[in-house]
């Protein structure tokens, strides 16, 4: 009766292995963040260096939250999985596990406890870090694209496509709503037989459609990053980035002598060429 449970747990074990590592290796990605929940500061005891180096170590492709991202991680975040360290009670002994979520905070993957009873917190840490990762060693990972994760890149497109497409007819809309008003106010200033008037209205509807197709091309979709956000258009492309200020709604631009901040339901760029104060309208979604 021994042997069959014993053997019954053998299986389940095995069979657990197996599907953690099947589940892992449809991501390419992971991300560690800057900070564990449980330290105080950033990188402290250089626990998520650690983590990353190790992610590496064993397979992974890990990033540091906030750093630059792939091009295909960017237009699909659903390739990477999040990763945190979770720190388990204890008196005498210091105890970590990593927890792996995937895009939709789903927790995918949790490794075996790490333990340590060393006093010191930068060695006891240290120690019990690389014990939870002894679980994630075992599982062998190698990426293996999954078609229905990669899909979400194909299902994300056309909603984009979809959305953009919406507000240019909501827009070319508008713009024959503003033709109909302005040869309604000329009908009525000029008399009837009046054509020449018509032909200003035609040109400046032309230059309408231009600024319309100006404003569109700047869509810039913004993706959080450590203390600010970085504003990437449909390339994609990392246009700007933008650090948060002590002011709600004002960012100063990295690289660049330029502040972006919101007015009204415009976000603004302000920035100075020549001497001269300047001022775009930048179309942002947070």
């Amino acid at each position: 009766m021994k042997i069959k449970i014993f053997s019954a747990i053998i299986a389940c074990f095995i069979v657990t292995t197996v599907f953690s590592q099947s589940n892992l290796s449809d991501y390419k990605y992971v991300i560690v963040p800057n900070k564990f929940d449980f330290l105080k500061e950033k990188d402290q005891y250089q626990l998520n260096s650690l983590a990353q180096f190790l992610f590496n170590k064993y397979g992974f492709e890990a990033l540091m939250e906030g750093g630059d991202y792939p091009e295909d991680l960017i237009r699909n975040r659903c390739l990477a999985l999040r990763s945190d360290v979770m720190k388990g009670a204890g008196m005498f002994k210091t105890k970590l596990t990593v927890e792996l979520k995937d895009c939709n905070d789903r927790l995918v993957y949790t490794s075996e406890l790490g333990e340590s009873r060393e006093k010191d917190y930068a060695k006891a840490y240290v120690e019990a870090l690389r014990a939870s990762f002894k679980s994630i060693e075992a599982l062998n990972y190698k990426y293996k694209p999954n078609e229905n994760i990669t899909a979400l890149q194909t299902t994300k497109n056309s909603e984009e496509k979809n959305e953009v497409a919406q507000e240019i007819q909501e827009l070319k809309q508008e713009i024959q709503n503003l033709k109909k008003e302005k040869e309604a106010e000329i009908a009525t200033e000029k008399p009837t037989g009046a054509i020449v008037a018509v032909v200003p209205t035609i040109k400046k509807e032309t230059r309408i459609e231009t600024g319309v197709k100006e404003v569109l091309s700047k869509v810039l979709y913004a993706q959080e990053i450590e203390n600010g956000f970085q504003l990437v258009d449909s390339s994609p492309r990392v246009v700007y980035r933008i650090k948060q200020t002590k002011l709600d709604n004002v960012f100063l631009v990295e690289n660049k002598s330029a502040i972006i901040y919101n007015k009204g339901d415009e976000w603004v760029l302000e920035y100075y060429a020549n001497n001269v104060l300047k001022q775009d309208v930048l179309n942002i979604k947070f």
